[in-house]
């Protein structure tokens, strides 16, 4: 177990155990603490709620593995579980903050930690809230980031699929499009979960001008990194539907090719068949070697002319060609 104590408005950080960590949480005015359990290890016991002297049965749902999505407010205090993208996978990080002090906890390092002290150190935020608000905003900007990257490898797939085909490319934009989906599926429930307690503590007439302003952007962002998400979703199907459309284009020039083929040697082969069986008009008959080479050889060029004179009539091979 990793506790990271960031002390403000200086930004000092410091690691420490949970032990110092609850008895600075009763004593500083602005407190942020960041804990970071063992990805493998079993659930704290006692909880971490009750280790850190935070009312535990309001908070039986914090540090617990697999909790959904959640935005709530406790009175004076809020939680929320916050979804993360890490590493092509969706971790959460699950908060608490008050007017004192920003807890976060998280099962294994999910990379958001360094990002929140960078903003913290930047930002500079005045209160508790204001260092929630933060994190709500990279919380959502490794979305972002995912989103953006995972758009811009579908379009050079997309772009490599004019010089060559190949199966790697569909395995490619099938787990992209996996990707896309998993990462909706873990937004949007967050972002309607938290806009509905944002929206009513932005009705109370208590609620500060400025942290509206904050609740306000989020919402704003939020929606926008949704919107860079379905773009994904719509480049991922955009992409395996123009693959599709290429494979096709291709195997119609295939069975055209195999159409002139059969147009120049399916009458070949019909005349040899025919002259092949043996029955009296072709063995009492035609005996004579000009009749032969008439017959054989003559009906045989006649017929691979007027094929030829068909295709060039109906102009199959510049089609072919105008679309090679």
């Amino acid at each position: 177990m990793i506790v990271t104590v960031v002390s403000m408005p200086e930004v000092a950080v410091t690691r420490t155990d949970l032990s110092q960590a609850r008895e600075r949480l009763a004593e500083a005015a602005f407190l942020a603490v960041d804990i970071e359990l063992p990805a493998d290890g079993p659930a704290p016991e006692p909880p971490i709620a009750a280790q850190l002297g935070l009312d535990a049965d309001e908070l039986d749902w914090f540090g617990s593995k697999d909790e959904p999505a959640r935005a709530e407010f406790l009175g004076d205090r809020a939680g929320v579980v916050v979804p993360v993208v890490h590493e092509g996978r969706v971790d959460h990080v699950h908060a608490v903050v008050t007017e004192r002090f920003l807890v976060t906890v998280h099962w294994g390092h999910v990379g958001l930690a360094d990002g929140i002290t960078a903003a913290f150190r930047h930002e500079r935020p005045t209160d508790s809230v204001a260092a929630f608000f933060l994190v709500l905003q990279e919380a959502l900007d490794t979305f972002r980031r995912a989103a953006v990257r995972a758009l811009l490898e579908t379009e050079e797939l997309e772009d490599d699929m004019f010089e060559d085909r190949e199966p790697e490319q569909v395995r490619r934009l099938a787990l992209l499009r996996r990707r896309s989906a998993v990462m909706h599926h873990a937004l949007l429930p967050y972002l309607q979960v938290i806009d509905t307690i944002l929206s009513r503590r932005m009705m109370s007439p208590t609620f500060p001008e400025a942290r509206q302003r904050a609740a306000q952007g989020f919402q704003s962002a939020g929606r926008l990194v949704l919107a860079d998400i379905e773009s994904l979703q719509d480049a991922t199907r955009r992409a395996m539907a123009s693959y599709s459309s290429l494979v096709a284009g291709e195997q119609n020039g295939v069975i055209n090719r195999l159409a002139i083929v059969s147009v120049i040697f399916l009458p070949l082969s019909f005349l040899t068949g025919f002259f092949g069986m043996n029955f009296t008009f072709l063995t009492d008959e035609l005996e004579s070697r000009a009749v032969f080479w008439l017959l054989a050889i003559g009906l045989q060029v006649v017929v691979v002319l007027g094929s030829f004179y068909f295709l060039h009539r109906t102009r199959i091979w510049r089609r072919i060609r105008d679309d090679d």
